[in-house]
């Protein structure tokens, strides 16, 4: 597991003053992201991808449980009022948990992908006023020194919190 830092930086050019002394200081190019107002050249910097842009990530897990609740309960209702000629057995509630969790998981995602990622909302007018939003996933143990490394290396950058991000070391 990491952090999710945010940072906003006043222009591209800062942002990759920013991204290279990350670099030195061993912060994986991989573990960076940015984002800026559409049309904006972030070359060579990596914007931000699909997953981040979009709800899809959260819509998942959301449909993940939601789908198992549902598809419990659907296999409880079976089992309570079971159709003419059948004698269904408890299993049944598993088994619509185990279809329902995908079915809500992909469902949801799908509907996740067509929304604006909500954690990126509090940072809409800085990308409207010409700022760049750097995203920067690092250890937990690593959190305050890399803080410190771009706030005293580079003033113009603005910290904006931190999340908790599951991503791949």
């Amino acid at each position: 597991m990491r952090r999710r830092l945010y940072f906003v930086l006043p222009e591209v050019e800062s942002a990759k003053r920013t991204a290279d002394d990350l670099l030195l200081a061993r912060v994986d190019d991989r573990h960076m992201r940015f984002l800026a107002k559409r049309g904006t050249d972030l070359e060579p910097l990596h914007e931000a991808g699909y997953l981040d842009k979009t709800d899809m990530v959260h819509g998942a897990a959301v449909g993940l449980g939601l789908g198992a609740i549902i598809g419990a309960l659907t296999g409880a209702v079976v089992v309570a009022y079971p159709p003419e000629g059948m004698n269904p057995q408890l299993v049944t509630v598993l088994i619509g948990m185990l279809v329902g969790a995908p079915l809500g998981a992909w469902t949801a995602s799908m509907a996740g992908a067509a929304v604006p990622n909500s954690r990126l909302r509090q940072f809409d007018a800085d990308l409207e006023a010409g700022r760049v939003l750097m995203m920067v996933d690092v250890p937990f143990h690593r959190v305050a020194e890399i803080t410190e490394l771009v706030v005293s290396r580079h003033p113009e950058a603005v910290p904006r919190g931190e999340a908790l991000r599951y991503v791949f070391p």
